[in-house]
């Protein structure tokens, strides 16, 4: 009778065994498969969030299939207590084995809300982004413009503790424009100090956060800075009229003024190196427009002819060679285009029109340029 009884025992043992390797091999293979999602989304783990509301999230978003299977997947990969608040794109069909490892991972939110704060030639503006996690396309909710008051609901996206904010600094602003921009950005801290040197901050898009120090941040673009000319000049071409890093970075950021054109910069180079060879002046009027601003703004009207006449040391009209400093902060396209310019035998250009230049190699080609460049301001005139 005994030995019936603990055969019986042993055989429920062994049976109970097996239903639970199979629930557990189930389990495992529901936690690792597809998951049902047809379309991308983004969740968020609020801050403190436990793991049954991260999974009751999920769950409601259709994210995943099972609320208890997913807790105890992450409880068995002892990922249960690494929950890391934020804001993440979990894309189409991702197991949840794979959503715990982006919702625990760390590091920036990978969507949700953006801050991205702009410091443009002539305008510094905040641009309220958010992800659409099915096209992967940021779309604008809020714009402004430093001088203007916020709207209402740019306070309900500062608020939210995961929000991203990112400074992007355009090719050819000064220093004067960054300093300014960063003093007016009221999500830093600290004061700028004094304004950098000119021509020596990278322009680039930088991460930070809320209260990010002023100073630490023009220092990192420096530091970037540094960092681009140095590499770029060590790869530089043979023969270039400058006689050190610094006379290149004047050379980009004459460049950087001169063309908006990506695929015209080393053309624009070899006309400033030609003349510099030559030798020739430079006649580049972004370099008179600084000696009269010294970066501070923009002119906002055409060169006048007594401006054009005046000696300064920034105009090339009047001078032998590049001015002192360079005139704006040139970007790392541009500065290579310095260190390497293509080999033409080009000594002048001029507008054409298009947004482009036409470049000439001797004085009377370039004056029919220049003529056909009138008659096209004129009818733009009339246009307007």
């Amino acid at each position: 009778m005994i030995r019936h009884i603990v055969a019986n025992a042993f055989t429920l043992m062994i049976v109970g065994l097996i239903g639970l390797a199979i629930v557990i091999s189930s389990g495992q293979r529901s936690f690792h498969a597809e998951g049902p999602l047809d379309q991308a989304i983004c969740f968020r783990v609020a801050p403190g969030a436990s793991l049954r509301a991260v999974s009751s999230g999920l769950a409601e978003q259709g994210a995943i299939r099972s609320e208890q299977i997913f807790r105890i997947g992450a409880q068995y990969t002892e990922r249960a207590d690494a929950l890391r608040f934020g804001s993440y794109l979990i894309p189409e069909q991702a197991s949840m084995d794979e959503i715990m490892d982006l919702l625990t991972r760390g590091g920036a939110s990978t969507c949700g809300s953006e801050i991205q704060y702009r410091i443009g030639v002539t305008r510094i503006e905040t641009l309220v982004r958010e992800l659409d996690p099915a096209t992967q396309q940021f779309e604008t909710m809020v714009r402004f413009a430093a001088d203007e008051e916020p709207p209402e609901d740019y306070a309900r996206f500062t608020e939210q503790a995961d929000i991203q904010y990112r400074i992007t600094v355009a090719e050819g602003a000064t220093s004067w424009q960054v300093w300014e921009g960063l003093r007016l950005a009221e999500f830093l801290s600290g004061e700028p100090g004094e304004v950098p040197r000119e021509g020596w901050l990278a322009p680039d898009s930088y991460a930070v956060t809320r209260g990010a120090d002023r100073q630490a941040l023009l220092a990192e673009m420096e530091a970037r800075q540094e960092r681009i000319l140095a590499d770029l000049w060590e790869t530089r071409a043979e023969d270039l009229p400058y006689d050190s890093p610094e006379e290149a970075l004047i050379m980009a950021s004459i460049i950087e003024k001169e063309t908006g054109v990506a695929d015209e910069r080393r053309q624009v180079a070899s006309v400033f190196v030609n003349r510099l060879r030559v030798p020739m002046r430079l006649q580049t009027d972004p370099t008179v427009i600084y000696g009269i601003t010294m970066g501070q703004g923009t002119l906002g009207r055409g060169l006048r002819r007594s401006e054009l006449d005046a000696v300064t040391p920034y105009n090339t009209y009047r001078i032998d060679g590049m001015p002192p400093t360079p005139i704006a902060n040139p970007g790392r396209a541009a500065i290579a285009a310095a260190l390497d310019p293509d080999d033409t035998p080009y000594l002048y250009f001029v507008a054409d029109g298009t947004g482009g230049h036409t470049f000439s190699t001797n004085l009377a080609d370039h004056n029919r340029a220049v003529a056909r460049w009138r008659e096209i301001e004129a009818q733009q005139r009339q246009g307007n």
